[in-house]
């Protein structure tokens, strides 16, 4: 039987709206009570040298699976063990030189309680992530990070809503010390991420992808200019000099100014028309500095040069 909608459209945008902003405020005020015990956390990770094996039940274990995906993919290996699966054969995947993040907002979840034993019987460090600092977790665990919140954003304060985000943002908060820590560069991020967009443009260098480019004198005519320009496809050509050198390019852009400022383009010939100093990229370059260089300057070509200057082909803005 279908149940008629006791809210209006605009009644539940603001609902929508107050989910938003109940759960910026406790984040606000979990941030505002961050201590040392954060930096003790963020050390032990460092220090392991095993894996940071994460654990937790339900919503809990939903938000641990990802928080071990980030670490993971951040520069510390890391996976999630559930706690169930763990007490039934998997107590095998935890070493002693492990680090098990244990994530229960009330900090009594029996599956993850009764891990507490194993791990002190075979010396592996502990981070319990939980609501409740009276916990059993909390004062059984190396380190405890409070994620306690005021209430759940759920209106009858049932759901877990604002405790599952305030643990999430917790462990985000954790893998970016760590990177910080560690140095972890764009590049390290592309190593593990090499199928992805981002990962494709930090390891794929600019001569992978560039476009010959023509190269004219700065004695050729206008008209020669349009035809190489054409011939071309990418819509520029390089210029040089008499003595050989490298000294500007014509876009299409230069042609069509051209046209409106003078009367006539019989008589212009290359260095009438060319830009001077255009912005170029050494070969070695990956695609993600040219998409963020073009952006920056607003240009639609760079020209890639070799290690003596030379220009050896263009980038344009579709291939970033």
């Amino acid at each position: 039987m279908e149940v008629e909608a006791s809210l209006t459209p605009d009644e539940a945008l603001e609902a929508a709206r107050n989910v938003f902003y109940d759960q910026a405020d406790a984040l606000r005020v979990i941030g505002d009570s961050l201590n040392v015990e954060v930096s003790e956390a963020v050390k032990l990770m460092h220090d392991c040298s095993g894996k940071v094996i994460v654990s937790g039940m339900g919503k809990s274990g939903i938000i641990g699976r990802k928080i071990a995906a980030t670490l993971a993919s951040t520069g510390t290996p890391s996976f999630f063990v559930h706690p169930g699966e763990a007490y039934h054969g998997d107590l095998g995947m935890i070493g002693p030189d492990d680090l098990v993040v244990l994530i229960s907002y009330s900090g009594e979840t029996d599956e993850v309680v009764k891990l507490l034993p194993y791990l002190k019987h075979i010396e592996a460090k502990s981070i319990a992530i939980t609501g409740n600092s009276q916990s059993t977790l909390a004062v059984s665990a190396d380190v405890h990070l409070d994620v306690s919140v005021e209430r759940e954003a759920c209106p009858n304060n049932l759901a877990p809503t604002t405790s599952t985000t305030a643990t999430l943002v917790m462990g985000d908060s954790l893998a970016i010390a760590l990177m910080n820590l560690r140095g972890f560069m764009p590049l390290d991020f592309a190593k593990f991420h090499p199928g992805g967009s981002l990962g494709r443009k930090l390891l794929t260098k600019v001569q992978e992808l560039m476009h010959p480019i023509p190269v004219v004198s700065d004695k050729i005519n206008f008209s020669d200019v349009v035809h190489e320009i054409n011939e071309g496809g990418v819509g520029i050509v390089c210029v040089r000099s008499d003595s050989d050198n490298f000294v500007g390019v014509i876009t299409d852009g230069d042609l069509r100014r051209a046209i409106e400022k003078y009367h006539s383009t019989d008589a212009l010939i290359a260095e009438q028309i060319m830009g001077r100093m255009p912005t170029v990229v050494p070969v070695g370059t990956n695609m993600y500095e040219c998409e963020n260089l073009m952006r920056e300057k607003r240009l639609t070509s760079l020209i890639v040069v070799d290690f003596q200057n030379e220009p050896v082909g263009v980038i344009k803005s579709f291939d970033a």
